[in-house]
């Protein structure tokens, strides 16, 4: 099974640096993505949306599916 660092989190990753949330609707975690999603674009309002972004892009590339 891959873990943490796989071509799978990179993959997620890159999808979240373009689109917050969107890694880790790929790994199928609906919940956080929305989450992820919701909160970037709510603090972007006030420029504080790049928080939420790096955030949701390091937790795609460290998501290890053996601990969810």
């Amino acid at each position: 099974m891959a873990g943490q660092g796989s071509g799978g989190n990179v993959i997620a990753a890159l999808c979240s640096f373009f689109i917050p949330g969107l890694g880790q609707l790929l790994q199928g975690r609906l919940l956080k993505a929305a989450l992820m999603f919701v909160a970037a674009g709510a603090l972007w309002v006030i420029w504080l949306g790049w928080i939420i972004h790096l955030w949701s892009i390091l937790d795609a590339a460290k998501f290890d599916p053996s601990k969810a």
